[in-house]
């Protein structure tokens, strides 16, 4: 299948107004027949998580879920709202919204606000219920199933959108007002708000009135954690036309003005290019699609340290993009996919607020770590994948295909630096292979640099006393030194020398812990960089340093989002960590556990190899993170033992 476009939303026809030949009583008993029918099957569809989640959902008062279960009851699944209208074609709308959270592993509610008669040819009829029935709906929902997320789709009138934002302001103002005991409630954010805003669809139709988009950013804008336009949505929101990247980052620094936290403007492989352009691209091959996201949110970092990830920097996701007409409902699918995301790791970090860091319910330090860049970067995983697979329903365009939580490379998305960057200007940096059971065994020669494999260890060490005690050993092909506590930069250049010096005596390559600018001068082999210590150097312009000199880079990640940010920079190695808990040093992130890795692997692909880090103590742990695909093992406390030759040598075989 050839590849086009992935990123703008087809948006079914879910228009507002009123039908005033027909009574609200009879309105109501037709309404209360379908909803009922509706939450039956979303009850017996949304069953099952494809990943694991944790605690009980967030309550507005302290009778609801206010005991954690006990630890061997698995959790119940988060709690999602749709508030949108239905397509009875099944392929966008809250039919679109509840297979896709089903699929994220989540428990989807709806409250329609319109129903449609639609195939995928087109729609015949709309019937839009009293404003009152749907905040009847809402305030039914939330007494029994408080919602960690809520996706909000079509709001074709103004009534509607006064009467959505009425709900949000309540709902947010009785959580606030809320006492919430953390010993008792597995509470510790509010509910995300997701806003797919349905005013254009793709091919440029418009489908509110001025009065209704006026009432949204008025009374919805203010709840908005994130609004995901396309980019006709965002020009009829902003009043002018977007044709370059940069209108783009500018549209979204006036979107955030609106009163949103956060947007997404999705179909960037749009802007900016010349129909010669666009050509060009496809006769090379080189067609992607790119969105673009940006937040008012300050970096997750407690110091304020940014990563290049972070939505305060603004974030360019790129994906391969799909030839397909097979994408009905893609807008209403992301939107949705997003606040899945957000749910879960909305409900694990509650499991960490209320069970502690040691907590045994839940997911892993990838899951409680899903915030907004992390969600955009699955969710258009999720829709790549969806397009990709697409098929004819009817005679129409057929909907995009559900799939499962996020897990194969082809689909995952990179963040890149530059969205102008073309594939092939994108070189990585210095190729390393993953050790095989069929690899020829890497030797001790750091002078060729033709085809080189990363070893299977790669002890971490602070001294001179263990980088020379290490370096003797023959299974030890790759040491990295991590200098602690001093900022002088002489000294370090000093430090990093001398050991470089050890390294080339015995043959062995050393990588240097983010001190690059050391690692160039002493021409070290190469570079290991964590994400805040990544964007600095990016910023700086020490990247293309690195690179120009020839040396190896490898950076750690521990979250869907670092990871896009990894791939999009084609390091030699990715590494993941904490797998398990360790004491080694402060980390900020949650061990992720032998599940996380192999899914680091499947997003990884074959061509980069994967090293496991964090509290891998010994050769049984060894063991079991290389049979869940890691190519290789960063230690501290394993190797740094009175016996080291033997201590190292268990852990090789475990490798093995």
């Amino acid at each position: 299948m050839t590849k086009i476009t992935t990123s703008l939303s087809t948006a079914a026809l879910f228009g507002g107004g009123y039908n005033n030949n027909n009574n609200n009583s009879n309105k109501i008993r037709f309404f209360t027949f379908f909803i009922r029918f509706l939450l039956v099957q979303c009850y017996c569809t949304s069953t099952t998580l494809c990943m694991s989640t944790s605690p009980p959902s967030v309550g507005l008062s302290q009778q609801q879920h206010s005991i954690l279960p006990p630890p061997s009851t698995p959790p119940p699944p988060p709690v999602v709202y749709t508030i949108a209208g239905s397509d009875s074609g099944g392929g966008a709308g809250i039919q679109a919204d509840l297979h896709a959270m089903h699929s994220m592993g989540v428990h989807g509610c709806s409250a329609i606000t319109c129903l449609t008669a639609q195939s995928s040819t087109g729609v015949t009829g709309v019937h839009s219920p009293p404003t009152e029935f749907l905040r009847l709906q809402l305030d039914t929902l939330v007494k029994d199933m408080p919602p960690r997320a809520i996706k909000i789709g079509m709001l074709g009138s103004k009534e509607l959108a006064m009467q959505v934002g009425s709900f949000l302001k309540d709902l947010m103002d009785q959580y606030n007002h809320t006492s919430h005991d953390v010993e008792k409630l597995a509470v510790v954010e509010r509910p995300f708000v997701v806003l797919d805003p349905v005013m254009i669809s793709t091919s440029g139709h418009k489908l509110i009135q001025e009065d209704a988009k006026a009432a949204i950013v008025e009374w919805v804008f203010p709840y908005v954690d994130i609004v995901t336009p396309n980019k006709f949505e965002a020009e009829e929101l902003l009043n002018r036309s977007l044709t370059s990247f940069e209108d783009i980052e500018r549209g979204a620094k006036d979107i955030l003005d609106m009163g949103v936290k956060s947007v997404l403007i999705k179909g960037g492989h749009a802007l900016g290019e010349q129909q010669q352009q666009q050509q060009q691209q496809e006769e090379e091959g080189d067609m992607y699609a790119q969105d673009y996201f940006l937040s008012k949110e300050p970096p997750l970092d407690k110091d304020g340290k940014e990563r290049i990830c972070d939505g305060c920097r603004g974030v360019w996701l790129r994906s391969d993009r799909y030839d397909s007409i097979h994408t009905h409902g893609t807008g209403c699918t992301l939107s949705s996919v997003i606040a899945s995301a957000l749910a879960i790791g909305h409900q694990q970090r509650s499991l960490v607020a209320v069970g502690g860091e040691s907590s045994s319910i839940g997911g892993t330090g990838a899951a409680r770590s899903i915030y907004m860049t992390d969600a955009c970067v699955l969710a258009k995983a999720y829709i790549t994948a969806g397009v990709a697979r697409g098929v004819p329903i009817g005679q129409g365009p057929g909907p995009v295909v559900h799939t499962s939580f996020p897990s194969q490379k082809e689909y995952f998305p990179s963040i890149v630096l530059d969205p102008r960057t073309r594939r092939q200007d994108m070189e990585g940096f210095l190729k390393m292979k993953r050790m095989t059971t069929q690899s020829i065994l890497p030797t001790k020669d750091s002078g060729d640099k033709g085809e080189l494999f990363l070893g299977k260890l790669l002890p971490i060490v602070d001294s001179v006393d263990w980088m020379e005690r290490l370096v003797e050993l023959e299974e030890i092909t790759d040491i990295q030194l991590r200098i602690k506590g001093e900022t002088d930069e002489s000294k370090i250049l000093d430090l990093v020398q001398k050991c470089q010096n050890i390294c080339e005596r015995h043959g062995t390559r050393l990588w240097i812990n983010d001190f690059w600018k050391a690692a160039v001068k002493a021409k070290c082999f190469g570079v290991h960089m964590g994400q805040e210590d990544l964007a600095r150097c990016a910023d700086e312009g020490g990247l293309e340093a690195i690179k120009s000199n020839g040396l190896a880079l490898g950076i750690s990640t521990h979250s869907y989002a670092e990871l896009a940010t990894a791939l999009g920079i084609k390091p030699s190695y990715i590494s993941l960590g904490p797998i398990f808990g360790t004491k080694s040093k402060n980390v900020a992130f949650d061990p992720q556990g032998l599940e996380t890795v192999r899914k680091w692997r499947d997003l990884i692909g074959p061509d980069i190899p994967l090293v496991a880090i964090g509290g891998i103590n010994d050769a049984e742990r060894t063991k079991q993170v290389k049979c869940a695909g890691a190519d290789c093992v960063a230690v501290i406390g394993a190797v740094q033992k009175d016996d080291i030759a033997t201590s190292v040598k268990l852990l090789e075989e475990a490798m093995s």
